[in-house]
């Protein structure tokens, strides 16, 4: 038994060592011990390489403003743990994370003595609590993948809808070292007759979702096709203003609060998302709840503005798909500013690419760190071979944002980037020391 909420993640976490296990064997012998909760709630289910978080983000809050009770499970966690798991935005409270712990260790340590079945995951323990939390306090949970798809142990759910954000190389030692070989596994979330929409893919890995979804007889929504969106102009501000269109009509002018030409098209999924949800529940929705929701869209370390003075920008581009649209978003945004860019990520990366990226950015000079995980890059390993003088090598990060910190001017922006975990660490010592603040 434990006690106490930290007892509880403890519990949770000491499951982490049995690593990533791709299947469902697991996770559906530890349900069926739990009379199934996957059945018992509706769900939509998003997978993609990059713009889940936000996306889920962006629905939670239409969804909301349409009067709906929407529960969230994302990953990974940016303030605090409880945050994965969540009902209208408000997180899972010691208690209730107790509570169940409590109902699943004797549970899990049952099945770890069949050994067909043992080794149930960190994220696979998290994934039943999520839908055991959800019976009947929820109309929707909104189901974030946690890798790939296909064999995400989340693929236990019995969705009314499917969405596939982006698709991008990441996890290839997992997923395949092909985009078309990423889109299947990815595309293993979509289900017999339960329509899927997709984002903006390129040609070769959506002819693979748009060949799993024709086998399913799932209807698809194709970016620029089935629904289009029509990026505008960044705001004057932060955010960015778009159009949107579909087989209900146009919407126009619309703004995201967040930045990056990706966001619209983050949004968009979203909005396409809701609008099926809507007609599928036969709930009239109105305009302003769409335009309402994507303005108060908040998502921590992705584009997020953590101050303005000095000009701090937190934004988890773990991977080189995403670190290339943090590039594209830097130099449509912020032209005139000179960048300092604290950088690390992890070993399983290929970091190389991501400070090939980062070197587009002419106006930048890199501080390439690593810190406390235990799959950080090295600081000993090949890529710091590039030769570039903009690129510092830093053993503290802390000292690296120290360094930053004390030189910047007017002119100056602070970009905190790379792996989620790390830009999690920082953000957490910037708010600490008063610098800072979250906006």
């Amino acid at each position: 038994m434990v006690e106490t909420g930290s007892k509880a993640i403890e519990w949770i976490h000491s499951r982490r060592p049995f690593g990533q296990r791709p299947g469902l064997e697991r996770v559906k012998a530890l349900l069926a011990l739990v009379d199934h909760p996957e059945k018992k709630v509706p769900t939509i289910h998003i997978a993609g390489t990059n713009g889940k978080g936000s996306t889920v983000s962006y629905l939670k809050e239409m969804l909301q403003e349409a009067g709906i009770v929407v529960g969230t499970f994302t990953s990974p966690y940016i303030e605090s743990f409880h945050e994965r798991i969540a009902i209208n935005g408000k997180f899972i409270t010691d208690e209730e994370l107790v509570t169940l712990v409590n109902k699943y260790q004797p549970l899990v340590e049952k099945l770890d003595q069949q050994e067909a079945v043992s080794g149930i995951t960190e994220f696979e323990v998290l994934t039943a609590l999520a839908l055991d939390y959800f019976v009947g306090k929820v109309d929707v949970a909104i189901i974030e993948v946690g890798l790939g798809g296909l064999l995400d142990s989340t693929n236990i759910v019995e969705p009314m809808l499917t969405g596939i954000t982006t698709i991008g190389y990441d996890h290839t030692e997992i997923l395949g070292d092909t985009l078309e070989e990423i889109a299947a596994q990815k595309a293993g979330i979509i289900k017999p007759n339960i329509p899927v929409v997709t984002g903006n893919i390129a040609d070769n890995a959506l002819g693979v979702i748009i060949d799993t979804a024709t086998k399913n007889n799932a209807e698809i929504y194709r970016f620029g096709k089935e629904y289009a969106v029509t990026y505008l102009h960044p705001d004057d501000k932060w955010g960015e203003w778009f159009d949107f269109r579909n087989q209900n009509g146009k919407l126009k002018n619309l703004k995201t609060a967040l930045i990056g030409r990706h966001q619209p098209e983050n949004a968009g999924v979203a909005i396409q998302l809701f609008e099926l949800y809507c007609a599928l529940n036969k709930i009239n929705w109105q305009e302003k709840e769409i335009k309402k929701a994507l303005q108060q869209t908040f998502w921590p370390a992705r584009m997020e503005r953590l101050s303005s003075e000095p000009l701090i920008i937190l934004d988890g581009a773990h991977n080189t798909h995403a670190m290339k649209r943090l590039v594209e978003s830097m130099q449509d945004e912020f032209k005139g500013r000179k960048l300092q860019i604290l950088f690390s990520a992890l070993e399983t990366k290929n970091v190389t690419e991501m400070l090939q990226e980062l070197l587009k950015l002419k106006n930048g000079h890199i501080y390439l760190t690593t810190f406390d995980y235990p799959r950080a890059i090295k600081l000993d390993d090949d890529f710091v071979n590039i030769d570039d003088k903009r690129v510092s090598i830093v053993s503290l990060w802390q000292f690296g944002l120290a360094e930053i910190l004390e030189k910047m001017d007017d002119e100056s922006l602070l970009l905190v980037t790379g792996s989620l975990y790390f830009v999690s660490e920082v953000r957490s010592l910037l708010l600490e020391m008063g610098g800072a603040h979250a906006s």
